[in-house]
C-alpha cells in the first residue's frame, strides 16, 4: 500500500473539484440514521484531513489515521487553522491501533481500494471490528469494477494549473483487477523552473459480493449498501458504492 509523497503537497489543489461538503453531509446523515450524533469517530485513511475536519465541525471527536506522513502534515496544518481537537496517527490501516473503542469508523475516498490483497483487507476489517464499540458502525466506500473498466481504465487525465501540472495515466488489468496509476507531477520551483516527480499507485477492483464475504469473514455484520450519495441500491453501473457494516461479537 503506497503512501502519497510528492503528490501530498499539491493534493488539495488538484482535488479542489471534489464536493467534500456534500460527501460529509452524506456521511453525517448515515451516522445520524444510526443514532450516532457525537462521540469518538475514526477516519481511516484520512489523507489531508478534508473529511476529518468537516466531521469534527459536526461535533464528533475525531481521530484520523493515514500512512502518509506528508499528507498528515497538511492535515495538522488545517487543524491549527480550524482549532479542532483532532488526534492524527501515522499508521497503516492494515496495522492500525487505537487506545480504546470508538462509536464509528469510516473509510472513504476509495481508500480501501488501495488494499490490493483480500487477506490484507480482511485484516483491516478485523481491526475495525476490534476497535468499534459494541454495535458500532463501519462505513466505507469503494470504486467498482465498472468504474475501472469503463471510466478510468486506459484513460489519461491531465491538468495544468498556474504553478503545477500533472499527468495521471490509468492502466486497468481485468484479469488481476488491478488499476495502475502512473502519476507525473510538474512542480514549479522558486526559480521558475519545473521539477518533475513521479509516483505509481495501485488500486484493486472489488465487487460488492466480494466485500460482503470479506466483511463476514472478518467478523463484522453486513447491514446494507448504497449507490454512492443516494439511498438507492447499487446496480451494474454504479461507480462508487457505500457499504455499512456493524460490529459483531462484543458483549454489552
Amino acid at each position: 500500500m503506497e503512501a502519497y509523497t510528492e503528490f501530498a503537497a499539491v493534493y488539495d489543489e488538484f482535488m479542489d473539484n471534489v464536493p467534500y461538503d456534500e460527501w460529509a453531509d452524506y456521511l453525517h446523515g448515515l451516522l445520524q440514521k444510526d443514532g450516532i450524533e457525537d462521540g469518538l469517530v475514526l477516519d481511516l485513511g484520512c489523507g489531508t484531513g478534508a473529511m476529518t475536519e468537516r466531521m469534527a465541525a459536526f461535533g464528533y471527536d475525531m481521530i484520523g489515521a493515514d500512512n502518509s506522513e506528508e499528507m498528515l502534515e497538511i492535515a495538522m496544518e488545517k487543524r491549527l487553522e480550524s482549532g479542532h481537537d483532532i488526534l492524527y496517527l501515522l499508521q497503516d490501516m492494515r496495522e492500525f491501533e487505537l487506545y480504546g473503542t470508538v462509536r464509528a469508523i469510516y473509510s472513504v475516498c476509495d481508500s480501501v481500494n488501495y488494499i490490493t490483497e483480500e487477506t490484507d483487507l480482511e485484516e483491516v476489517f478485523r481491526l475495525v471490528n476490534n476497535y468499534l464499540d459494541p454495535g458500532g458502525l463501519f462505513v466505507f466506500d469503494f470504486n467498482t469494477e465498472y468504474k475501472y473498466r469503463e471510466i478510468l481504465g486506459q484513460q489519461t487525465i491531465a491538468e495544468n494549473r498556474e504553478n503545477n501540472s500533472f499527468i495521471w495515466e490509468n492502466d486497468y488489468d481485468e484479469e488481476t483487477g488491478i488499476n495502475t496509476y502512473e502519476l507525473a507531477l510538474f512542480l514549479k520551483r522558486e526559480d521558475g523552473l519545473y521539477e518533475k516527480q513521479e509516483e505509481i499507485h495501485y488500486q484493486k477492483a472489488y465487487t460488492l459480493e466480494a466485500m460482503k464475504r470479506i466483511i463476514e469473514r472478518a467478523g463484522l455484520e453486513f447491514v446494507t449498501a448504497y449507490d454512492a450519495f443516494t439511498d438507492r441500491r447499487p446496480d451494474e453501473k454504479s461507480e462508487r458504492i457505500y457499504v455499512i457494516a456493524r460490529e459483531s461479537g462484543k458483549v454489552v
